[in-house]
């Protein structure tokens, strides 16, 4: 281990992400009733410009009167492009309960968005005379955020969370696809022929390098790396095989931009049953072993070492968290 230490941020249950339009408040009270971890309230990508104040509006109400439960409640703020962010920023905090949680920030470019932010959301939390501060979420959806995203990923105590906005990702970059996420037929890698001159086409994950250089990103500054959107849901099929990869790579969750994808990550970004088990096992050999004055234990067959025992705790973790939210 290094002398530096990852210092991690506010631990939250975060499998599921569900957006809400700030501009359609009758679904709130849906939302609040739902599986989701957390709930995004949305002010920008959802929200037609002339229905941003009413959104701004509905959203402030909502924070208090509804009945959010467990769950996280975040709001999508307005980019720093735009003349809605501060306002926006102002409005939620200084009329909003205390209930809100977090602030999701789009678009973010470099770390001094975040420190712009920071310090907005700081003078009205303290003008208020509010206790409660406030976590960031950054959507990393821009080249430019991507290239910057270590910068961002430290550039202040609020961070909690990086999402990947792989449609406005993809639009930055300039990539040969109008899907929302999910896999493209043209992104493949010919074999050989074989004797009989026949070849085989694989296809790739062309989000691949994105996510993976955003969770390696979040996890050297202790955030929680979270998977964004997947537009067709109508097809949960490739939805769970979109959160299935990004759960390997390192991810706690993935949005859902459909109530019925709801279930869907939650149940990709549990730990099986199975390894959870697993991992109770290895945990009792290795107390086991400690008790008995040993240095190093097997398992089924397999050496239990110290990365072993990190994965185990980080999996039992997990599924105890879920487990009380149930």
């Amino acid at each position: 281990m290094s002398f530096h230490l990852v210092e991690p941020c506010t631990p939250r249950l975060h499998r599921s992400e569900l957006a809400v339009p700030g501009s359609s408040p009758k679904f709130f009270e849906k939302a609040a009733s739902s599986e989701a971890d957390v709930i995004f309230l949305d002010l920008e990508d959802a929200v037609a410009p002339d229905l941003k104040e009413e959104a701004r509006k509905n959203i402030v109400q909502a924070i208090g009167d509804i009945d959010w439960g467990n769950k996280t409640l975040c709001v999508r703020i307005n980019g720093l492009d735009t003349h809605y962010m501060y306002r926006d920023v102002i409005d939620v905090i200084e009329q909003g309960s205390d209930r809100l949680d977090m602030i999701m920030i789009p678009k973010v470019g470099t770390a001094a968005d975040v420190y712009a932010v920071d310090m907005l959301v700081t003078q009205c939390e303290d003008a208020a005379g509010k206790t409660k501060r406030l976590g960031f979420s950054h959507i990393i959806e821009t080249a430019l955020g991507m290239a910057n995203i270590d910068a961002i990923a430290g550039a202040s105590k609020r961070n909690e969370a990086l999402h990947f906005g792989v449609a406005d990702y993809a639009a930055s970059t300039k990539a040969r696809t109008t899907n929302i996420g999910g896999a493209n037929p043209d992104y493949v890698v010919m074999t050989d022929p074989d004797d009989a001159g026949n070849r085989n086409a694989h296809w790739g994950d062309m989000w691949h390098y994105a996510l993976s250089r955003m969770v390696v990103a979040a996890r050297a500054h202790g955030l929680r790396p979270i998977d964004g959107p997947f537009g067709d849901f109508s097809d949960p099929d490739a939805y769970r095989a979109a959160a299935k990869r990004a759960a390997i790579l390192g991810c706690e969750g993935k949005w859902a931009i459909h109530p019925s994808q709801v279930a869907l990550a939650n149940e990709v970004m549990s730990p099986p049953d199975a390894e959870v088990e697993k991992a109770r096992r290895v945990l009792d050999a290795m107390a086991q072993a400690t008790k008995e004055g040993k240095g190093a234990v097997s398992l089924d067959g397999r050496l239990i070492d110290i990365a072993s025992i990190r994965q185990a705790e980080a999996l039992v973790a997990k599924a105890d968290e879920i487990a009380a939210r149930q």
